[in-house]
């Protein structure tokens, strides 16, 4: 799809339009609004109540400056009641002719949410107040309150197909978040549903080898306990997870330092012991801003997994690619299809394979270290290799001083 010119939209849009800075003056017109007001080199910078037929004083700069003030006030749209505006005739000076202008003057807010600009749109009706004065019969004059409730309705049934138009976007709108909502429930029950089987295996066991040990005295009490504190240790793992999981789902903010990722990755591969070969490629420096605890937790669980579906090896490298730090795990193992990529970071999520490699996992690595990622600024993705598996993570790195 072609990249849309939003500027020589703007300009051929055919209702007059222009934007007004706070201070009132004009910022940008296009072609519709200088046949009404002039050419733009005499509109831009300056205020609009110079350009106002009638003058600075006069009573329609204080009706246009009564609504323009509203428009910053209260950051809403504004609709005049349409008035009459006698423009100068171009290269005529000193010659006027009767214009009735009906118009809207809308905010445009920053992300602060306050007025950075404010759209003012002119529609032009003079020929829709001379039609309705064409029809009235020769020598009767139109009653000035029944053209005001004509042009009024007019006027409205325009806005109304405005109005309509924006309902149905935001029918649109609220049928896509219900069905969001609905989608977000659905993922939340089932991952009660997960979490539930996985913390109920290992309290099964743990209970049942209990149970074994009190009814027959004489079996082995450090084979049992030993199991016993097997059970405990998954059971410690999956709550530390979701413990860790529900720190990160509550945007809790975490303390940040510079933290460099060749060091990062060292000081993890000192810590991890892996029975494949190992490679590393490492870049420095490679400075990001962020949870050092979280980092290498984020690397032990991509590890982790490198590791459960590899061959032979696994590849790490860091380097820098434009703004963003990047570090890549690989594994030379079977790799996941496609159409698998976005649900192994879904939690609970376990492929068959990675089930046999290790039963007693809990599903949760690759989640965690997605919304790590997310809390870093970063991305946590899948890359497309010819075999085997590489997350690629991607942080923005630390501003140069």
């Amino acid at each position: 799809m072609a990249e849309v010119d939003l500027a020589t939209v703007f300009d051929a849009e055919p209702v007059a339009c222009a934007v007004i800075s706070p201070d009132l003056e004009f910022v940008a017109v296009n072609q519709a609004y200088e046949r009404l007001a002039g050419p733009r080199e005499q509109l831009i910078g300056r205020r609009v109540f110079d350009v106002l037929p009638g003058g600075t004083d006069g009573e329609n700069a204080a009706h246009w400056r009564s609504a323009l003030e509203w428009v910053l006030a209260e950051a809403q749209p504004y609709v005049m009641p349409w008035g009459r505006y006698d423009a100068q005739v171009p290269g005529r000076p000193g010659v006027y002719e009767k214009r009735y202008w009906s118009t809207v003057n809308a905010p445009l807010l920053d992300a602060d949410g306050r007025v950075a600009l404010i759209i003012h749109r002119i529609e032009d009706i003079t020929a829709f107040i001379e039609q309705l004065r064409d029809e009235r019969p020769q020598g009767v004059e139109v009653p000035v309150d029944l053209l005001r409730v004509e042009v009024e309705l007019y006027v409205r049934s325009r806005e109304l197909q405005s109005v309509n138009h924006r309902l149905r976007q935001a029918q649109r709108e609220e049928r896509q978040a219900s069905a969001e909502l609905r989608e977000t429930v659905r993922r939340q029950r089932q991952e009660v549903a997960d979490a539930s089987h996985d913390l109920r295996s290992p309290l099964t066991g743990l209970q049942m080898r209990l149970e074994s040990a009190l009814a027959e005295p004489d079996v082995d009490s450090r084979e049992v306990l030993h199991a016993a504190l097997q059970d405990a240790e998954r059971l410690s793992d999956i709550v530390s997870d979701l413990l860790e999981l529900a720190r990160l789902d509550s945007g809790a903010p975490a303390a940040t330092e510079p933290v460099e990722l060749c060091d990062l990755v060292r000081d993890a591969l000192a810590r991890h012991t892996c029975a494949l070969a190992l490679h590393t490629s490492l870049e420095p420096p490679a400075v990001v801003d962020g949870s050092r605890t979280g980092l290498l937790r984020l690397l032990a669980n991509l590890l982790a997994n490198a590791e459960r579906h590899a061959r032979s090896r696994v590849e790490v490298s860091v380097a820098c690619d434009g703004g963003e730090a990047v570090l890549q795990v690989a594994d030379d193992g079977p790799g996941i299809p496609p159409d698998e990529r976005q649900a192994v970071f879904r939690r609970f999520y376990r492929r068959a394979d990675a089930r046999r490699a290790d039963p007693n996992g809990t599903g949760l690595g690759l989640a965690i270290a997605l919304q790590t990622a997310k809390a870093h600024h970063g991305t946590l993705q899948i890359a497309d290799r010819p075999s085997g598996t590489c997350m690629v993570l991607r942080i923005p790195l630390q501003p140069a001083a």
